[in-house]
């Protein structure tokens, strides 16, 4: 690893837990926990890796129009971003980082992406990136509009991330039918199951999510420049990052 290319401030090995199912309570309260510690200097750079039962979190630029209107219960969280859903045959990420100096947090994200996009890549799905809009793409063909696959929502306080990505395997994506997706009403909701035709959980991803996310940070997976979707600029921004210094 090259010291220079890693957008951590440690070199040593991030502690890597997979939990499976779990409570997004739950995991939040684990995600403060872990961001204490790092930012304390008495834990370790941690990646979670999960799933959640059906649930709905509504990040600090939420609309009102934007979240269910028959009463589902939503949880108000403290990433950015708008509302998304998390639920079973989705991979969810929780990097806990100490960023290096100067902190980017766009960049940071944009390693996220890169992640996820060679994840699809192996697995024979070709993705992307929308200006002007987080997370990773299928692109617009001559029947179907573009495709969110994976979405990515960050906090960074302390200097240390928390909150992360999320990517649908084989999730059942009528749940995205209350909602709009992060605030994005001209494009729609996809999983690798239904773009590649086949059955693609998350125990086929987690491994290649894993390794993919890793190799990101630490700059052993740079950044691409070319994997830009052509279109014209979006409707609306997708900001998914909020940053606190205190």
């Amino acid at each position: 690893m090259s010291e220079s290319l890693s957008c951590r401030a440690s070199s040593d090995p991030v502690d890597v837990r997979r939990i499976g199912l779990i409570d997004y309570r739950q995991a939040w309260q684990l995600q403060r926990e872990l961001l204490t510690a790092r930012a304390d200097g008495t834990g370790p750079d941690t990646l979670l890796l999960l799933e959640h039962p059906s649930v709905y979190t509504a990040g600090k630029r939420t609309e009102p129009h934007e979240r269910p209107q028959d009463g589902t219960p939503v949880v108000d969280v403290d990433r950015g971003g708008k509302i998304t859903w998390h639920g079973p045959g989705q991979l969810v990420g929780y990097p806990i980082v100490k960023l290096a100096d100067p902190i980017d947090v766009v960049h940071f994200v944009r390693r996220l992406e890169e992640a996820l996009i060679a994840v699809c890549d192996e697995l024979g799905l070709t993705t992307g990136r929308v200006e002007g809009r987080s997370g990773v793409w299928v692109p617009a063909d001559d029947h179907r509009p573009e495709r969110k696959i994976a979405a990515i929502g960050i906090r960074v306080q302390r200097g240390v991330t928390m909150h992360g990505f999320e990517i649908n395997c084989n999730a059942d994506l009528s749940a995205f039918d209350k909602i709009i997706p992060c605030g994005i009403s001209d494009a729609g909701v996809t999983s690798l199951s239904a773009e590649l035709g086949r059955e693609v959980t998350v125990e086929d991803v987690l491994p290649l999510a894993e390794k993919a996310t890793l190799a990101a940070l630490d700059g052993e997976l740079p950044v691409s420049d070319d994997r830009w979707i052509p279109r014209a600029r979006p409707e609306a921004p997708g900001v998914t990052f909020a940053l606190q210094n205190g």
